[in-house]
Order: C-alpha cells, then sequence, then structure tokens
C-alpha cells in the first residue's frame, strides 16, 4: 500500500514541518494527522497527493511511494474557480478549465447512487445550480461523491467534517470506519477523531528548539491523549527530581570544594598540597557522574495557545439581546423556512443547526444587521467564509489593529504569542495564512475590541483538535451573549445553553445529547 520514506518538507522560509517521516499505511488503517494550526497537516497530505502542489513554496526531500495507487484527495476547501460552473460540470471534469468529459456519463448510476446515501438529491445533476450557490456542507457532499465514483484504494481528507450537517458527520463516521481502504484524515472535530481513529500521527514544531518532531502510534485518539499526558507527567516528575538530587549533590560538592580552595590558599606544606589537589580532582570527576546521573530529557512539547476575553465584555443578565420574530427566510424566492421565533436574554450561549442548505448562515447575517443597529451592543462577528472579513492582500497586523488605535503595544505582543503566531506572519498578508491561523487572527481581534455578543458561524470549524478544548473554555468562560451556528458536538455540549434546529416551519429548540 502507500509508503512513505525520509520524508522531509521544508517551507521557502526555512521551517521544516516534517522531518524524516517513514510511514506504511495498511489496509483498514484510520490514521488521523493532529496537530497546531499552520504545522504543516494539509501540505503533508498535498505532498502524498501531488508533489507538485506545493513545490513553489516547499522543498522535499524523500520517496513517496504510490506506483498504481488511485489517490482518493478531498481537498480543505474547494477551488472558487468552480463557483461559476453547473453541478453537473464538475464530475465531468478532473479541474476547472478542463472541457467535459462526457463519456464520465456511463458512471450516472454510481454517481446517483452515492449521492443519495449521503442525503443529496439526485436531482441536482440536472438543476443547473451553480457550484456556487451549493451550501458549505452540499459542497463537501459533492466532493465525497465525485471522490467514491473513482473507487480509490487510499482516501486522503482534508477536514471531512467541514460545513457538514449532523446527520451527515454520523453517516462520514460510519463511511470511516466501514471503508477496508487505509485513509489518512486530518480533523478539527474530536468527536471524529474518538470514533474512528486508530492510528494517530501528531505534528508538532518546537519553539524552543526550533525543531519538528513526529509521533507516531497505534492507538486511537482519545488512548494516544491520556498516553501521551501519562508520558509527560511521569517525564516531568523524573526530571524535576533528578534536577533536585543534581542541586543537592552539588550543593554538597560546592562546599567541599570551598573548603579545599580556602586550605590550597593556607597550606604550604607541599605533601598536603598533593592530598589536596587530589581530593579536588575527585571532586571535579563526581561532578561530572552527577551531571551524568540526569538520564532524563527536560520535557518539550509544543506550547498550547492561550486566550481569554476581556473581564469587561460583559452582557447584564436581565439585558434582552434579541427579540426575533421573523414571518419568513428566503434566498432570492425559494423559501427556506417560516415563522421563526428566537428569544436571547443576558449572557446566553445558544446555537442553531440544521441540515445543509436549511438556511442557517442567511439567518446569522440577519440577526448580526439587527443587532448591530443597536447603539448599546458591541458585535464580534466571525463569518464561514472567512474572506466576507478578510482581504487576502492585508497585512494581518493590520487587520487586527484596525480601530484599535490606541491598543498598548505589550499587551498585542502579549496576545499574538498566546495564539502562536510569529511576529514573521504578523507583518506577512492574510493570504499567507491557514484556516486555523485566520481563524485565529479573526477570534483575536474580537477579544481585542472587547465585543459583549458574538455572532459565530461555525466557530472551531478551522480549529486543530489540540486547540478546541482551549476555544470551548474560552467561550464557556465568556461573559457576554453568544449566537453560533455550529455542527462541533462538543461545542454543542459544553459550550451552549440551548440548540435549535433550524426548520422549515421554524425554530425547535433540541434537548439531544448529539
Amino acid at each position: 500500500m502507500l509508503e512513505i520514506r525520509e520524508l522531509t518538507i521544508e517551507t521557502d522560509n526555512g521551517k521544516i514541518i516534517v522531518n524524516k517521516l517513514n510511514l506504511f499505511l495498511n489496509q483498514g488503517d484510520k490514521l488521523a494527522v493532529i496537530g497546531e494550526e499552520g504545522n504543516g497537516k494539509s501540505t503533508l497530505l498535498k505532498v502524498i497527493h501531488n508533489q507538485a502542489d506545493v513545490e513553489d513554496y516547499c522543498k522535499i526531500s524523500g520517496e513517496v511511494y504510490k506506483d498504481g495507487l488511485t489517490i482518493g484527495y478531498l481537498e480543505q476547501s474547494l477551488d472558487n474557480e468552480w463557483n461559476n460552473q453547473e453541478v453537473h460540470e464538475y464530475f465531468l471534469k478532473e479541474s476547472p478549465n478542463d472541457n467535459a468529459d462526457y463519456s464520465m456519463y456511463e458512471d450516472i448510476n454510481n454517481i446517483l447512487k452515492n449521492l443519495s446515501k449521503i442525503g443529496v438529491n439526485p436531482s441536482i445533476l440536472d438543476s443547473g445550480q451553480l457550484i456556487g450557490d451549493l451550501s458549505g456542507g452540499e459542497r463537501v457532499k459533492i466532493q465525497i461523491v465525485k471522490i467514491l465514483t473513482k473507487n480509490p484504494d487510499v482516501l486522503l481528507l482534508d477536514e471531512p467534517t467541514n460545513d457538514l450537517d449532523i446527520s451527515t458527520l454520523k453517516w462520514l463516521e460510519q463511511f470511516i470506519k466501514t471503508q477496508k481502504v487505509p485513509i489518512l484524515f486530518v480533523s478539527h472535530d474530536e468527536t471524529l477523531l474518538e470514533n474512528v481513529a486508530n492510528r494517530i500521527l501528531h505534528l508538532e514544531f518546537l519553539k524552543n528548539s526550533g525543531k519538528s518532531r513526529h509521533t507516531i502510534a497505534n492507538v486511537g485518539y482519545k488512548q494516544y491523549v491520556e498516553d501521551r499526558n501519562t508520558a509527560l507527567g511521569k517525564q516531568s516528575k523524573m526530571y524535576s527530581m533528578e534536577k533536585r538530587e543534581n542541586l543537592k549533590d552539588k550543593q554538597i560538592l560546592s562546599r567541599q570544594k570551598s573548603t579545599i580552595r580556602t586550605a590550597q590558599i593556607v597550606v604550604k606544606d607541599s605533601s598536603l598540597r598533593r592530598i589536596l589537589n587530589k581530593k579536588m580532582r575527585n571532586i571535579l570527576v563526581q561532578e561530572r557522574k552527577a551531571e551524568e546521573k540526569k538520564k532524563t530529557e527536560r520535557v518539550e512539547i509544543e506550547d498550547p495557545i492561550y486566550m481569554e476575553f476581556d473581564e469587561r465584555a460583559v452582557v447584564p443578565q436581565g439585558k434582552v439581546v434579541l427579540d426575533l420574530h421573523l414571518d419568513e427566510l428566503k434566498i432570492g424566492e425559494k423559501l427556506l423556512s417560516e415563522d421563526i421565533k428566537l428569544f436571547v436574554k443576558g449572557p446566553e450561549k445558544i446555537a442553531i443547526v440544521g441540515e445543509n442548505g436549511s438556511g442557517k448562515t442567511t439567518l446569522l447575517r440577519k440577526i448580526r444587521n439587527m443587532l448591530e443597529e443597536k447603539a448599546e451592543l458591541k458585535i464580534g462577528y466571525m463569518p464561514q467564509n472567512y474572506s466576507e472579513i478578510l482581504d487576502s492582500d492585508m497585512k494581518v497586523l493590520d487587520y487586527i489593529t484596525t480601530d484599535l488605535e490606541d491598543l498598548d503595544e505589550n499587551i498585542l505582543k502579549a496576545y499574538i504569542g498566546n495564539i502562536k503566531l510569529t511576529w514573521e506572519e504578523m507583518n506577512g498578508i492574510v493570504g499567507d495564512l491557514s484556516l486555523g491561523q485566520k481563524a485565529k487572527v479573526i477570534l483575536l481581534q474580537i477579544m481585542l475590541k472587547g465585543n459583549n455578543v458574538l455572532i459565530l458561524d461555525e466557530p472551531t470549524r478551522n480549529m486543530s483538535a489540540l486547540s478546541n478544548p482551549v476555544i470551548r473554555r474560552m467561550f464557556k468562560d465568556f461573559k457576554g451573549s453568544i449566537i453560533s451556528v455550529s455542527h462541533d458536538r462538543k461545542f454543542l455540549k459544553e459550550v451552549c445553553d440551548k440548540v435549535y434546529n433550524l426548520e422549515e416551519s421554524g425554530l425547535k429548540e433540541l434537548h439531544d445529547t448529539f
């Protein structure tokens, strides 16, 4: 099957993100690639799929052996050049600029079957609908279908859960579990990781040493995290114990050396001086041996991100944030839902779920527009599509400091360090950041502005599984209001006070455990 030997990937700025990776994928492997944002997870998948995709900004050495294998690759986001093409054209072309290959219609039954399997109406093929008009979840679904029609030998999935509704998430979990072909996937979704991964590849970048490190573990995600924390705890404890013992030995030897040096100054007898010199040499030998006793290396791990909202970003308990009643929700002439009611009071945290294409993002935008008219509220907005508020050509630091002229530079530096962006990245352009880094930049600006009402569309969707516990805790401790769209099951459980399902007949509160 797929084999990787001595693979090293170095970015054009000299950062080695993968160093001499050796990996063999077997039948039935469900290997999850985890790591913080910007550590090269997506780049690794691109190199395995087609090295030419990254050669403009990476140096690559080593080998990826995949001769004779059909690789099914789900990229993190669909190329925008598809947006003005109809859905059926997507299935008849390899890339947006190709001519349609109508002989592929021979596989139409297979395409229809796979569309139905994941909850897409097969009539979408003849609907004339443009790719750009599909919801985020619908775009992911047709990508999966296109991959399946090729009967791949290996699957590479980059954030496959992005934009999927909960029912499709559960289908995807079952799909991954039952596949016999090896699957290498990147995901921020801890529930998915816990339910399907049976191997882990952890990519780290150690800031203190400036080196990358990878760990391969043949266990599930939950077990890996538990084993890792236990091992790091033992290592830290052993290192501290050895450090204390070493310090104690040094103190004893230091006192002995001081006594001998004092004696060497006053002693005139040459035979006694020889004895003292011998004792000093013996102490120096003991010092070297004391250092050699320190067998345990200092724990060096990638620092976790740290984020928290300003304590002054508060909504009082009795404050009515939103009292919404919409007779109808439409996109163009298409009616999505009717009689929508939503009441939010005080520092409530609510989430809206629903099927892909049900109008959640459209509703959230309407709510945002309504709330921004309230002068007493400070609205922070995080869209599903970051380009809605981010200019790819804008300097990262300029975006963060927009409307923040009086910001203390030391506070800014501390925040930047906490979200693990370098000054080089902060002084670069937005377009060079990974999606996870863009998400953190948006959240950082929201925090610095002191917004007390947050409108969030899939806020955890591009965060790493390792960052997400921190992000959830941050939202949970936030003293303002949150109105969100999310299908992150841990976010729904741990952060949200109420969860509503958007249906054709309005919003219905759910009491599901997800």
